[in-house]
């Protein structure tokens, strides 16, 4: 992607189901659960760079025995500083008792991090500043075990003002106004209630340490869920840990994040993406189940797991975005998935370029688009082989004519290279624009000056100002005729407010084309009047049910926007023609069947947050307000 943005966190969860003795004898090590889950971290580093933080339980231990440890870190290798402290910690155990290795009752007892139980998150921060105290899994500790409780989560909530409102209405007297806190103690009220209830239904029988055990064998994990969950307007996979060693991860009605997760005899691991856990656990594809929408994947204490109901599931509308950008591409679904999005694009490639392969070379920017260019050459030779048949039968018995025809393949060149990585250390615009214009750089004398058309695809165009300050004008150093900048997705238009920072509209180049297309036709007062409904809406139920800002994009078509697009991210100075062609929103949908959230491109939220958001993010921009919409 040319316009990096930040977004979907990773959740990693592991339940060890036999004792640590076991591990040590069939692996040759008792930090086995650690090792894998390292794995199952490191496997997803994509999914957050800006911390780390891994959390364990450890089930009937006696009390004064710590059974809850975190580590957190906002290092540049968070997962790495985490994973080191705890190696370094059984090292030195270690080394100032070296018979240790052999008690493995002794070790649990003194290294921190020798539990049942872990839960790890990789954080892409949207908002609030960069800090270990924003790091997930989040702690809410008690004096009673059972009480406790640890969150981590992939997850945007909408109505975070809705949300601390209940907790108030509860009594509570949250510390922040932030969807973190707002969960963690929605989840936390609700656990202690159940605790109350059962509590009191055992009073009359039992004396409080009797209790205590038979709350941890019945605590119902899916009525906390239900009760807790019921408010929620967003888009989540939260796993978490009870302190008695019960867990879970849950799911929003919608499959909007991902979760999948592994169960065998010997463990129980959920991941954001299945190729971590293949990897991390070398299963198979076919083992690795996908959470179901509005589900929980509950393991109780004893270490069995089954996915339960927590709230109705609402039509699928999983991430898209998942699929064309923020998933790692070895997963073979999504490899697919990438390479038919660049095949169907071919026939308005082949428009744009007028059918004239001879004249044309074909590259990508790197790095996630790779797989898609595949796509795209793919389609080319099914063109290619199409042309080749109709060429034979008209070429007769000419030998040279045959050969020329046989011979003939697209011309592939790397033009777009990745050189470095831009520093922020230079804060005035002049100076750092100069800066993102070398953060590429290209391979010369390649193209026929003049005479060339050169085809570049990217995943997706976010901004335009990596296109507009770097991409394009390097490009036209090569002399080309023609630049047409290829885009796998479709035009972004809307915000994201379920995970991916995407909240001002002034930020999408969609939309600046849009307004640009406006104003060129003197339709101005078009955006004024839908600010005015908008407007008008705020305290009905029709702001949370209603998208007022399609009415602005019907204006024009698709390919209006597409060509207004083309002209923004066109410098001054370039020489070459420069059109953009944007993948359809139909052509999506036939590439990724089973995750239809498009939101971004269409503008149909899946829940009434969404569609609130999107018209309070256009009231901000309208107002020239830059903060954020939820």
């Amino acid at each position: 992607m040319s316009d990096a943005i930040k977004h979907e966190c990773g959740i990693a969860l592991i339940r060890l189901r036999k004792p640590l003795a076991y591990y040590t004898q069939k692996y040759g090590t008792p930090m086995y659960g650690i090792h894998k889950m390292y794995l199952l971290m490191e496997k997803q580093h994509n999914r957050g760079q800006d911390g780390a933080g891994l959390a364990s339980i450890k089930i009937d231990t006696q009390p004064g025995t710590e059974y809850i440890a975190r580590y957190r870190s906002v290092k540049t290798k968070a997962i790495d500083a985490i994973f080191g402290k705890i190696s370094e910690k059984y090292a030195k155990l270690l080394r100032k008792n070296p018979e240790a290795a052999k008690n493995i009752d002794w070790l649990r007892d003194n290294l921190p991090f020798l539990g049942d139980v872990y839960l790890g998150h990789l954080r892409y921060g949207t908002h609030g500043e960069n800090s270990v105290d924003n790091c997930h899994p989040m702690l809410r500790e008690n004096n009673w075990r059972n009480r406790s409780l640890a969150v981590a989560g992939n997850f945007n909530m909408t109505n975070v003002d809705e949300l601390f409102g209940v907790l108030t209405d509860l009594g509570q007297h949250p510390k922040q106004k932030i969807d973190t806190v707002t969960v963690l103690e929605k989840i936390g009220h609700f656990l202690d209630e159940e605790n109350q209830r059962l509590f009191d239904y055992y009073r009359p029988d039992h004396n409080n340490q009797e209790i205590t055990a038979l709350i941890e064998e019945n605590l119902d994990l899916q009525r906390v869920l239900r009760r807790a969950c019921k408010d929620f307007d967003g888009g989540y996979a939260m796993a978490g840990m009870t302190g008695y060693g019960a867990a879970f991860v849950v799911r929003d009605p919608a499959g909007i994040r991902p979760a999948y997760y592994y169960a065998d005899d010997e463990i129980v691991v959920v991941a954001s993406e299945k190729p971590a856990i293949k990897t991390a656990f070398g299963v198979d594809y076919s083992q690795i189940k996908e959470i179901t929408p509005g589900h929980a994947l509950i393991i109780d204490k004893s270490g069995i797991p089954s996915e339960r109901e927590v709230l109705p599931a609402l039509e699928k509308k999983s991430c898209s975005f998942e699929r064309i950008y923020f998933s790692r591409g070895n997963d073979p679904e999504i490899y697919q998935e990438r390479k038919s999005l660049g095949k169907l694009l071919c026939p308005q490639i082949l428009e744009a370029i007028n059918h004239d392969l001879e004249n044309t070379v074909f590259s990508y920017i790197p790095n996630t688009a790779e797989t898609s260019y595949y796509g795209m050459m793919d389609g080319i030779e099914d063109y290619l082989r199409s042309y080749r048949k109709k060429a034979i039968a008209e070429a007769g018995n000419d030998p040279e004519k045959l050969d020329n025809i046989l011979s003939f393949k697209p011309r592939v060149e790397k033009l777009v290279i990745k050189d470095a990585k831009l520093r922020t250390f230079i804060t005035d615009n002049d100076h750092r624009d100069d800066l993102v214009a070398h953060v590429y750089d290209t391979t010369y004398e390649v193209v026929k000056k003049g005479v060339d058309t050169v085809v570049v695809i990217d995943d997706s165009i976010v901004r335009g100002t990596t296109l507009e300050k770097s991409i394009i004008k390097m490009l036209d150093r090569l002399g080309p005729k023609k630049i047409i900048i290829v885009s796998c997705a479709p035009q972004i238009r809307y915000p994201d407010c379920y995970g991916i920072d995407m909240s001002k509209m002034k930020e999408f180049v969609a939309f600046r084309a849009l307004m640009g297309l406006l104003k060129d036709n003197n339709q101005e007062s078009l955006a004024e009047d839908v600010y005015e409904q908008c407007r008008q809406a705020v305290d009905t139920d029709a702001f949370k049910q209603q998208n007022f800002v399609q009415a602005l994009y019907e204006a024009f078509t698709y390919e209006q926007v597409s060509a207004k697009v083309a002209e923004i991210v066109t410098a001054k100075g370039i020489q070459a023609e420069v059109q953009v062609i944007f993948q359809t929103v139909d052509s999506l949908h036939e590439a990724c069947p089973n995750h239809l959230g498009d939101w971004y491109f269409t503008g149909n939220y899946p829940t009434p947050g969404g569609t609130k958001v999107v018209n309070r993010a256009f009231m901000n921009y309208m107002e020239k307000n830059d903060g954020r919409a939820y």
